[in-house]
């Protein structure tokens, strides 16, 4: 057994556990959603509440074990596997981040949600472009669309682009830890605005490149 596979089912044990120990001290409905502004907007019931973020966490973790077998191009993942399983310890990490601030308000420790979300996204979103900067093509993982997955030199570049963009957002959530008031804003709006702008990098790249081609 892999040594991140067994980092990744310790931690979703521990996830287990802190919902079994908390359960009786919980009342029947918790928070479990905050808005952008960091205000409670959601509840569960108690069961759930407590063990849906665990119970996602080994479903995601099942999921990103499969995909490397069933791609039709599972060779060119063992290329970058490693930074593949490194990304799903921080993915798994990150949930279950979320799942103890979530119990730690509903606790009583009362705390600026957004506040506290962003340098865990930063890292997320660090350790993304870290392994969308060394991703090769296949059908799951990366910025897959209709012009990367038909040329290979179109998504070599978008990556290798989309690898950068994603740590600079990574570094501008970070922001948001001291600077609450706008964190949202250092969270969001950096990585929608790579995520489009990254997609129509790669179509005018694909135009680009298949036209340099044609005059070959």
């Amino acid at each position: 057994m892999k040594k991140s596979t067994i980092i990744i089912l310790f931690i979703i044990l521990i996830s287990f556990s802190i919902g079994i120990y908390f359960y009786f001290q919980m009342p029947e409905r918790i928070a479990s959603h905050w808005n952008i502004k960091g205000e409670v907007d959601g509840y569960m019931p108690k069961f759930w509440g407590l063990f849906l973020m665990p119970i996602i966490s080994l479903s995601m973790f099942f999921l990103f074990l499969i995909i490397p077998k069933i791609d039709p191009l599972k060779a060119n993942i063992e290329k970058f596997r490693k930074h593949f399983d490194m990304f799903i310890v921080i993915f798994v990490v990150f949930l279950s981040y979320v799942y103890l601030l979530t119990v730690f308000w509903n606790i009583g420790i009362k705390f600026n949600m957004i506040q506290f979300l962003a340098p865990a996204f930063g890292v997320l979103f660090l350790c993304c472009g870290e392994m969308i900067g060394k991703a090769k093509r296949n059908w799951f993982i990366g910025i897959r669309n209709p012009w990367t997955l038909s040329n290979e030199k179109v998504w070599e570049k978008t990556h290798e682009v989309g690898g950068k963009l994603f740590k600079i957002a990574g570094f501008i959530a970070f922001g948001g830890a001291i600077l609450p008031d706008i964190a949202r804003f250092l969270i969001l709006f950096p990585v929608l605005f790579f995520v489009l702008y990254i997609n129509f990098y790669s179509y005018f790249e694909y135009k680009k490149i298949t036209q340099e081609e044609k005059q070959k």
